[in-house]
């Protein structure tokens, strides 16, 4: 005998994590339960569960959509032919810092930062998800110094000094610190950046101990 109960289509996955975002950045992953997702989206913790097999994977799965959809537009703006490589590097610095406190996206991160430490996959993960943002980095620095708009040094390492830079000034804004605003960080991105792309020294290590 057939069942005469309607069978729910399954929900695109987008949705899955777009609501995840959201329920994550407005109540945070320890207080989210597979159930209280499941009724939002009208489907039953067991199936969530059966897809992304537990709460931390559900965050990284999250997590990897919402930087794919940023990685899109980071790519057109660093291949866009009418910027110059100082634009470029200030598109990439707005995309790369919170919008405002509880910027969904941050709060993921901070999320997956605080629960690494427990978990090698998340930590795996991290690591591949934020792969892109320093590749993407690096090439926009060798290309401002081919082109004489950056002086020369080793891109990788200014590459992580200014991604650095970027993730201590986005978290106090992303969690709601007093006093802490996108446009001051903005300016304080700018003006490291421009002081670290336009002189290098490659003096060893504990150059500035003793001074």
């Amino acid at each position: 005998m057939a069942d005469p109960r309607p069978r729910r289509p399954a929900r695109p996955r987008e949705e899955v994590f777009a609501t995840a975002r959201a329920a994550i950045a407005e109540h945070g992953l320890a207080k989210l339960t597979m159930a209280g997702l499941g009724k939002q989206l009208q489907m039953s913790a067991g199936h969530l569960l059966y897809y992304f097999g537990s709460k931390d994977q559900l965050l990284l799965e999250t997590l990897r959509w919402s930087e794919d959809q940023l990685g899109t537009r980071r790519r057109e703006a660093l291949t866009d032919p009418a910027l110059d490589p100082w634009q470029r590097l200030d598109a990439y610095v707005r995309l790369y810092l919170p919008e405002g406190p509880g910027d969904p996206r941050w709060i993921l991160w901070v999320e997956v930062w605080g629960r690494s430490p427990a978990s090698a996959e998340l930590r795996r993960g991290q690591q591949e998800i934020e792969a892109p943002w320093q590749a993407d980095l690096v090439t926009l620095i060798e290309q401002g110094t081919a082109t004489g708009h950056f002086t020369p040094g080793p891109a990788p390492a200014r590459a992580a000094q200014l991604r650095a830079l970027l993730d201590g000034l986005a978290v106090p804004i992303a969690i709601g610190l007093p006093d802490t605003h996108p446009p001051t960080a903005l300016t304080h991105a700018t003006t490291v950046a421009t002081i670290l792309l336009r002189t290098w020294t490659n003096e060893p290590e504990g150059y500035f101990r003793g001074r």
